[in-house]
């Protein structure tokens, strides 16, 4: 591999997405508000870089992962950020969740100054990042797209990079994402609530739906975690309000009705002002349960 990427953002999931570049042999620098993360890939093989700026001066191949768009918009065009020392024919690719219309902005802000920009948020969580498998979905020029699905496939299944269309399209999908998610894993909550309800043993009953229709990976996944009351954060729930909010908005903008995204998100609500905004985001399947007094 011959590409030096920069890669910014270094948290739960930057950090094994930095690391399976570094295992793909790509030479890699690396910055994130928190020195520990940084100080761990380095040890693994990557450069350090003392700020946004620098890794724009040293790579023309830059990847960024924050937790929200105003993080974004402060590495790219905040003081001593990106924007600072792009170099003309560079690709910034945003692998964060943050509204289509910042992603929009920001692209506009990369390509005048020659380079473009990608939005390409993940679907897969923390599993997938660690195991490289992640589905990428990427909003921006299908040319600079092109140049980098070898650094893409690095971090996630190659079949599952999907060009939705132009900027914000990537944000867009992933909103759609969010909330595909969200209502199936208040349904997983109800059906449970059923189970136990029903004096019926709600293992038995996920196995049972997974060999059928109603199989997904949600229930397969946060199905499981429901079941062993396992809420270690992977995803916390104060960033899935976070990406909820990002949906509602997009609804609002698409003037598109989504009455059962309002009920998740008003469960959401509910689980967090419980103090519990710091659990996984999964948990959200327990508020039906309480609700229903499903022991």
């Amino acid at each position: 591999m011959t590409d030096t990427v920069g890669f910014i953002g270094l948290g739960v999931m930057g950090r094994p997405m930095a690391r399976n570049l570094l295992r793909h042999g790509f030479r890699l620098i690396v910055h994130s508000r928190s020195r520990g993360p940084v100080d761990e890939v380095v040890a693994a093989g990557a450069t350090s870089a003392q700020s946004p700026a620098d890794i724009a001066r040293l790579s023309t191949r830059i990847i960024t992962m924050l937790p929200d768009g105003p993080d974004v918009e402060r590495v790219l065009a905040g003081p001593d950020g990106v924007l600072a020392s792009l170099q003309p024919g560079s690709v910034v690719i945003d692998m964060s969740t943050i509204a289509p219309a910042t992603a929009r902005r920001l692209a506009a802000q990369v390509q005048a100054r020659g380079a473009s920009m990608l939005d390409a948020p993940v679907s897969g969580g923390e599993i997938g990042a660690i195991d490289g498998t992640l589905s990428i979905m990427v909003g921006g020029d299908g040319s600079a797209l092109d140049t980098v699905r070898p650094i893409l496939a690095a971090m996630g299944n190659a079949e599952r990079i999907i060009h939705i269309g132009e900027s914000g399209a990537g944000q867009i999908c992933k909103a759609c994402n969010q909330l595909v998610i969200g209502g199936t894993l208040a349904a997983v909550g109800e059906a449970f609530a059923l189970a136990r309800k029903s004096g019926v043993d709600p293992s038995k009953v996920r196995a049972a739906l997974m060999g059928g229709f109603a199989a997904s990976r949600v229930l397969e996944v946060h199905g499981e975690r429901l079941l062993q009351n396992n809420f270690k954060p992977g995803f916390p729930a104060r960033l899935y309000r976070k990406d909820l909010k990002i949906v509602m908005d997009a609804l609002s903008d698409a003037q598109a009705p989504a009455p059962v995204t309002a009920v998740v998100q008003q469960l959401l609500t509910a689980l967090i002002a419980d103090g519990k905004e710091a659990l996984d985001y999964s948990a959200l399947g327990t508020v039906i349960a309480d609700l229903a007094r499903a022991e």
